[in-house]
């Protein structure tokens, strides 16, 4: 049975988030503040199969939500769970933040269970990988290879530098779609499952990271100008 992680402070809101998400097949632990939620997150780090999502206020009466998120994408093993913010909080600035630290989806309060049942269905389709399927286990870019099961990224047989869960998907998409030039709002749309919100910033900062870590191909990502993104095709 899938398992989901939910740090929520307020009972009814915690107990409806329970509730919707048993209707999906996950039973659930929940927490109420963020600390005994990271004493939570500190005994799973022994089992990176403990939880297959997760669900963090940002609001809660002794720490910001976002700690608890900096604290899971800097887990060696926990690092690539999914995970949905679930806020009142409603600045653009917030949602920015939420999404350059690794957030996969953000979701403002009130929110409608059926459009919370949506979005933990489309984040677990675009997370999961069946390992029986090889005809998508890799993918191919010039000396780019990514292997989709290990979420390891080779550039000329060697295993570049550790992606995060957003870079990691940002570079399959752009790889799937090489030789197209991909819109910003295109790209939101697509690996972070967002209607675009002007989050253009969110998805520099993830391409100039990318490009990083990709080192002397990092400028096969090209820039189109007032547009977006194109991976080009190596012989380009």
């Amino acid at each position: 049975m899938l398992h989901a992680f939910i740090v929520e402070d307020d009972f009814d809101i915690q107990q409806s988030l329970i509730q919707a998400l048993s209707r999906e097949g996950f039973k659930s632990s929940a927490f109420s503040t963020g600390q005994k939620a990271l004493e939570a997150l500190k005994l799973a780090d022994k089992d990176a199969s403990l939880y297959h999502i997760a669900l963090i206020d940002l609001t809660l009466p002794d720490m910001d939500g976002l700690d608890i998120l900096r604290y899971l994408r800097g887990s060696a093993t926990l690092k690539n769970l999914p995970c949905i913010l679930v806020t009142a909080r409603t600045e653009e600035i917030d949602r920015v933040i939420g999404l350059e630290l690794g957030a996969d989806d953000y979701i403002s309060k009130p929110y409608s269970i059926r459009e919370l049942s949506a979005r933990v269905k489309a984040l677990m389709r675009r997370t999961q990988i069946d390992p029986n399927d090889t005809a998508q286990l890799t993918l191919q870019c010039g000396p780019i290879r990514v292997d989709l099961s290990s979420r390891q990224v080779h550039i000329n047989k060697k295993i570049s530098t550790e992606f995060t869960r957003k870079e990691f998907e940002l570079l399959v998409y752009l790889i799937e779609n090489q030789g197209r030039v991909l819109s910003r709002e295109k790209i939101l749309q697509s690996v972070w499952g967002l209607d675009y919100l002007g989050e253009s910033r969110t998805i520099d900062a993830h391409v100039k990271r990318v490009r990083s870590k990709l080192g002397a191909y990092g400028d096969l990502i090209e820039t189109s100008i007032g547009v977006g993104y194109r991976m080009l095709k190596p012989d380009d």
